[in-house]
Formats: structure tokens, C-alpha cells, sequence
């Protein structure tokens, strides 16, 4: 089972410009969580900071009694092996082979055998769908292939917390969805906690169990995923809904009187759309469920009536689908 990670009042900042400030989230034990935010809003910075590649100015992360902020550097190092980092750009080595490149972790922070080696890369290149490639440069593959040769990498130390930036960039449509279907079914293979960082409506839409934004130096929100697809907060329907208008401009936020010109405007834009929240994907059939849909469940039933109707509505249809399709029940 995965561990939890707890974020107490994280700030990062380069010289006079903050990232973001007093950043505070719990991501639950092998549950699936997404942090989403417009670019340029630190969500990459937020994942070094997790795994300690990055010392924000204030706050705790706790990993398993390890403080990956202001412990020393000999716990923080001990405890980066029980994390599997996924790469935006997939981080491959060009002039070693994909089982090389997979191999890399084991063979640099390990004492296994190459018997011993052989075994793991080739077990986790079969769970990413890339066995018979091991030969292959990075170069001779597809993005999405690199994509997930990152990924097998990221499971050969055999990690409880996985931690994946923007999985879904530069793939299209069909390669996202493969990507998204992998990850789930990552997740119910080994029940690691798993933070996904992501532009992808789609992957938010769909993968989690919780999701997060980052907006303006602040986090809007952290909790299940429902709660965020329902929420009216202005910047979060915008940015669902991929919309011009809200506090969202095209470099940075809008000021007070942009927002006030289109608040006038509203009327003309006709009715907001609804947005669709489509149920949550299950494992691949023949994969066990997803150890995590139970806790997470029981967590969600303690805060349940403090939820609005809205996402009281959306977390009673997604759990209906999963009961339908041999999920929770």
C-alpha cells in the first residue's frame, strides 16, 4: 500500500517572485490525486518540492515520519527511493537502449544481479506494453512509448508514491487515453499513492480520486474529484470549461476591471454549460479493483453532507457505475 504524503503550509518562491504560499494538502494512502493549474503556476515546482529536489522557504512534507523540507539530506535520500518520478519528456538516456535506460535506477541504487535486474525491467516493460522493444534508442520510438518506457522506469524500484508530470504532453487524444487506462491499472496492481500533474480535462475528468488547483500563487482547492468538478469558484469553471472569459488572461490573471467588463457581458454569452462528469475508469479486465476505491469511499461518506448537492449527485453516479461495473460495492 502506498503512504501518505502531508503538506503543511508549503511556499516556494524564486528571488522576489512566490510560486505559491502556504500550500496544505493530505494526498491519501494508494489513492490517485491530479493537481491541476494554467501554466506558469509552479505545478512541476510543487512536485520537486515533494520528493526534495527543491527546498521551498517554508513548510513541511511529510513522507513516513521524513520531512523531505528540513530533515537532513541522508533521510531525505533514503526516502526518495520509495518514489517513482515520471518525467514530462520521458528523461530517456539517447544513447542507451530502452532496457538500459529502464535498468538505470536498479543498477545505480541497488546491489541486485543482473539476473535479478533482467527479471524487474522485463516484468515492468511487459505492464507498459513495450516488451520485444527493449533494443529500441529512445529516438526510434513514438512520444507515447517514451512516455511509457518512463514510466516502467519509475516502477522497477518497486515505489509507493508516483508522482507523474504532464503524462499526457504531446500525445494525442488516443495515446492520452492509453496513458490514462496504464495508470489506473498501475494503481491497482500496486496500490501506490499516485499525484498526477496536468493540463488534460480529460485525465482529470476521469483517473483521479481527488484533484487539486493551483491558481494565483494559492491552492484553490484539494478534494474529491466531484467536489472540484462541480465547484463554482470562477477560475475553476473557466479552466474546465476552457473559457476566455474569468479570472484566467492569457499571460497572467485579469485585473478587477476586465473582470468587471465581462461581468457586464455575462448576459450576452448566454447560459454557462453544464459541465459532464463521466465515471471514473476501472481497471483493465482480469486486474484486481483498485484497493483505494474503498478508504477513499469511506473518507468521502465522513464529509458527504457538508458537500454540495451537486457533487453529492456526482459522487452517487460514479459510485452506481462502479457498483455496475464490479467496482465498489
Amino acid at each position: 500500500m502506498g503512504i501518505e504524503v502531508t503538506v503543511e503550509g508549503l511556499s516556494k518562491a524564486f528571488g522576489p517572485q512566490t510560486i505559491w504560499r502556504d500550500v496544505t494538502l493530505t494526498l491519501p494512502a494508494g489513492e490517485v490525486s491530479v493537481m491541476l493549474g494554467p501554466s506558469g503556476t509552479g505545478k512541476t515546482v510543487f512536485l520537486k518540492s515533494l520528493i526534495g529536489l527543491l527546498k521551498p522557504e517554508t513548510g513541511r512534507v511529510l513522507v513516513d515520519g521524513v520531512d523531505m523540507v528540513n530533515d537532513p539530506d541522508r533521510k531525505v535520500f533514503a526516502m526518495r527511493k520509495k518514489f517513482g518520478l515520471m518525467f514530462q519528456d520521458g528523461a530517456m538516456f539517447g544513447s542507451m537502449n530502452l532496457y538500459d535506460n529502464i535498468a538505470f535506477p536498479l543498477r545505480e541504487h541497488t546491489r541486485k544481479t543482473e539476473k535479478e535486474i533482467r527479471r524487474i525491467v522485463l516484468e515492468q516493460m511487459d505492464v507498459v506494453g513495450l516488451l520485444g522493444e527493449e533494443r529500441k534508442l529512445p529516438g526510434q520510438i513514438s512520444g507515447g512509448m517514451r512516455k511509457r518506457a518512463g514510466l516502467a522506469r519509475a516502477l522497477v524500484m518497486d515505489p509507493e508514491i508516483i508522482l507523474c508530470d504532464e503524462p499526457d504532453s504531446g500525445l494525442d487524444p488516443v495515446r492520452t487515453a492509453y496513458i490514462s487506462q496504464l495508470l489506473i491499472d498501475v494503481n491497482a496492481r500496486i496500490d501506490a499513492t499516485m499525484l498526477i500533474v496536468t493540463h488534460n480535462i480529460e485525465i482529470a475528468s476521469t483517473v483521479p480520486d481527488n484533484i487539486g488547483m493551483l491558481f494565483l500563487r494559492d491552492l484553490v482547492a484539494f478534494g474529491p474529484r466531484e467536489v472540484l468538478l462541480t465547484s463554482e469558484e470562477p477560475v475553476v469553471g473557466q479552466f474546465l470549461r476552457g473559457n476566455r472569459h474569468g479570472p484566467i488572461g492569457m499571460t497572467e490573471e485579469k485585473d478587477a476591471a476586465k473582470l468587471e467588463e465581462e461581468a457586464r457581458a455575462a448576459d450576452t454569452l448566454g447560459p454557462v454549460r453544464p459541465i459532464h462528469i463521466p465515471p471514473q475508469l476501472r481497471p483493465s479486465p482480469g486486474l484486481p479493483a483498485r484497493a483505494a476505491e474503498a478508504r477513499h469511499a469511506a473518507a468521502v461518506d465522513a464529509i458527504l453532507p457538508t458537500l454540495s448537492h451537486a457533487a453529492q449527485h456526482a459522487i452517487r453516479e460514479n459510485r452506481a457505475h462502479l457498483n455496475q461495473t464490479g467496482g465498489l460495492t
